[in-house]
């Protein structure tokens, strides 16, 4: 018989004797007639003779069986090394990786089972549950009593008409705090004060319609504690709806480092003082949980994660959730996940996490971007980060084995993956390989991209690179800066973490650009030539989603979509880029303020960011100068010369557009940006479709009047006069 059944019997056992022995008190409290009592005793209570008294009665008799079933169980269990007996005694639902625990995963939480090493020892007898419950909650022998008086009518058929007979009242066949006086040895009133064990832990449920007294009204044991007291330890499943589980994952190097730092802090909190709660700063909450979960582990519990917006606004119902939560951590090995990643300090959700954080106790996990709590607030703060690049270059490995060549190290380049998320792409591709036979480059790539784009999708609009280098049309110094910027992105690696780059250097990381040019110069055109040559994908950043005029809003949605492209190797495009950085204004106002806080919080994001950011302007002296100290590579798109236009203007149209003899010599003489020209160009062509014509040069000196007209520049007519008869001169 495994040491949980030994256990078993014995607690059913225990239940058995103490049932029976109540069955007498409440028999022999039946058959008492006229009873005397005091002139002080409490309405409807009949007080039991004192012990020692003598008495020849049968409520005197059955009082010494019961007091024999609980006194020599006490009495045992007193004797015992109380503390780790009772950590031996009964095991708080360990879990299934436990070697004492036989069920699996799949298994409901009720499977959970009571470890009895100790307490199955030849030395000591098991220790019931109902003793154990009453130890950890600090029940006196008669709230146990009491307890157990609630608890037999769901384990004792008998019991109903046993508590109306001895209340005399067959209206009554429940327990009531008037029957436990008046049956139980050492009554005390103060069991039904609500700061008592009996009702600050739920363990009863009092059910008091409109004015009956509260001596008079019916008791019930609460579900949970009789299943408790049973055999069956499990989650309240008043909390696993708002509850998921932690799963126990293998820590890189870095994050375990991390997770002893928290351990060695928890260990070192003198005994009898209450565990700080554990703040894990950071915006990668599935790192951060690995994170929680180890070091709950290191602790013998388990973790489990509760959404903040989970939390009830009102606060009777937070109470409820707090004594619950309260009474779980005392019956189970557990800890808690506070998920509050999305709230802000001066939120109400905010305020809702440090209230329960103040209550709860115990082993507290809080999931923040930022400090949430302190001060007043016993807290721990820890860092927590992604796996580094080297390290997820080794997973990379490890995953893709002889597969790899030369993929780990470009994908760790440019992705910031927890494990969980590169062991999904790796999966995935080798799959995707195996049965299309695609090249597994090609299905990495892929699969990383699809896994980054969700998320910046919502912030951010994606532009489809289409331009080559054959279509950037600028000086050769200026060419090659833009070539430069992308063989840094495409070699950061190798630099930063292979060469050490890094480790010497906490500041100056990231790859920024400015563009700066006229519109139409071909800014976006560059920037979608770099994300082209790269393989990356390019989001221009929508300012009207960005900038808000709500205080603080920016900053919020400037730092998720940097997270967001961090992770994806995303290429930023900033258009217009002096709207978000421009000068630092003078403080005046409330406003300016705030202003000022968001143009600094881009500083510090530009700064760490791990991919590539380009800002593209048209006014460069707008600029704050902070912002260009920070920036890495400054191009210039100058307003295109007669040589730059006739060489755009020699590849404006498609291959397959039917585009008659072009006087290039003559359009270059036109004074456009590429945009215009682009534009231009577009316009001819619908002309010559509508009317079933070539694009020729009549039709694109119309459209180029158009142009001039639009941009309010002044129109000689004489430059878009096409004389075909004089053989294309005007």
């Amino acid at each position: 018989m495994s040491d949980y059944s030994t256990w078993q019997v014995a607690n059913d056992r225990y239940l058995a004797d103490a049932l029976a022995a109540l069955r007498d008190r409440l028999q022999a409290a039946a058959q008492q007639q006229d009873a005397r009592r005091p002139v002080d005793a409490p309405q409807g209570v009949t007080p039991t003779p004192p012990r020692g008294a003598a008495s020849t009665s049968a409520q005197g008799q059955h009082a010494s069986l019961l007091e024999r079933i609980f006194g020599e169980h006490a009495r045992r269990a007193d004797a015992e090394k109380a503390a780790a007996d009772e950590a031996a005694a009964y095991a708080a639902a360990k879990p299934e990786s436990n070697a004492q625990a036989s069920s699996t995963d799949d298994e409901p939480q009720s499977s959970m089972v009571f470890d009895t090493d100790e307490a199955s020892s030849a030395q000591s007898e098991p220790t019931p549950a109902l003793i154990v419950l009453s130890r950890r909650l600090g029940l006196s022998d008669f709230e146990r009593d009491l307890l157990l008086l609630c608890v037999a009518m769901e384990l004792d058929t008998r019991m109903p008409a046993l508590c109306a007979q001895a209340q005399h009242d067959p209206g009554k066949p429940w327990p009531t705090f008037a029957l436990a006086f008046s049956v139980l040895d050492q009554p005390s009133w103060d069991a039904l004060s609500p700061e008592r064990p009996l009702r600050y832990w739920r363990l009863i449920d009092i059910h008091q319609p409109g004015a009956q007294p509260l001596i008079g009204a019916a008791l019930s044991a609460d579900e949970r504690v009789v299943n408790f007291i049973k055999g069956m330890n499990y989650l309240d499943d008043r909390l696993t709806p708002l509850l998921t589980t932690l799963q126990p994952v293998a820590l890189p190097p870095s994050q375990q480092t991390i997770a002893n730092n928290i351990i060695d802090g928890l260990r070192s909190v003198p005994a009898g003082e209450p565990l700080p709660a554990v703040q894990l700063i950071g915006s990668d909450s599935v790192s951060k949980q690995a994170v929680a979960q180890a070091v709950a582990g290191a602790f013998g519990t388990r973790a489990y994660r509760l959404s903040a917006e989970l939390l009830p606004p009102a606060l009777g119902e937070q109470e409820t959730l707090i004594r619950l939560w309260q009474r779980e951590s005392q019956l189970l090995p557990i800890a808690l996940y506070i998920d509050a990643a999305d709230a802000e300090r001066s939120d109400a959700s905010a305020q809702q996490v440090r209230r329960f954080l103040g209550r709860t106790g115990g082993l507290t996990f809080i999931d923040a971007r930022e400090p949430l709590v302190g001060g007043v607030l016993n807290a721990l703060s820890a860092d927590v980060v992604k796996p580094t690049p080297i390290e997820q270059r080794s997973l990379w490995q490890h995953l893709l084995g002889d597969h790899q060549g030369d993929h780990p190290q470009w994908l760790a380049g440019h992705f910031d993956f927890n494990p969980g998320k590169i062991e999904q792409v790796a999966q995935a591709a080798l799959a995707t390989v195996e049965q299309k036979g695609t090249a597994l480059g090609q299905a990495l790539w892929q699969g990383a991209l699809a896994r980054t784009r969700p998320a910046l999708d919502q912030l951010a609009q994606r532009i489809e690179p289409a331009a080559g280098w054959d279509d950037i049309k600028l000086p050769d110094a200026d060419k090659q800066l833009l070539r430069q910027i992308a063989d840094q992105v495409a070699q950061r690696t190798t630099v930063y973490d292979d060469w050490g780059f890094r480790d010497r250097m906490n500041r100056g990381l990231s790859i920024t650009a400015l563009f700066a040019g006229e519109s139409g110069t071909g800014k976006t055109m560059a920037a979608e030539v770099i994300a082209r040559e790269l393989g990356l994908s390019l989001y221009r950043i929508d300012l009207s989603a960005v900038v808000s005029k709500y205080i603080g809003e920016t900053e919020k949605n400037l730092r998720k979509l940097f997270d967001a492209a961090e992770e994806g190797g995303a290429i930023l495009f900033f258009d217009e880029a002096d709207a978000l950085f421009g000068r630092r204004s003078e403080v005046k106002d409330s406003h300016d303020r705030y202003a000022n806080i968001e143009v600094n919080y881009l500083l510090q994001r530009l700064e760490s960011f791990r991919g590539l950011a380009i800002l593209a302007t048209n006014m460069k002296g707008a600029l704050d100068s902070a912002f260009l100290r920070r920036i890495r590579f400054v191009v210039n798109f100058p307003f295109p010369g007669v040589a730059e236009r006739k060489a755009i203007w020699s590849s404006v149209f498609p291959a397959k557009a039917d585009v008659a003899a072009l006087d290039l010599e003559r359009l270059a003489r036109l004074a456009l940006t590429g945009g215009s020209i682009q534009g231009i160009a577009l316009n001819a062509a619908f002309l010559a479709a509508k009317s079933g014509a070539q694009i020729s040069m009549p039709l694109i000196l119309d459209a180029a009047r158009a142009e001039f007209r639009k941009l309010d520049k002044p129109v000689n007519e004489a430059d878009f006069r096409w004389l075909e008869s004089a053989g294309g001169k005007s």
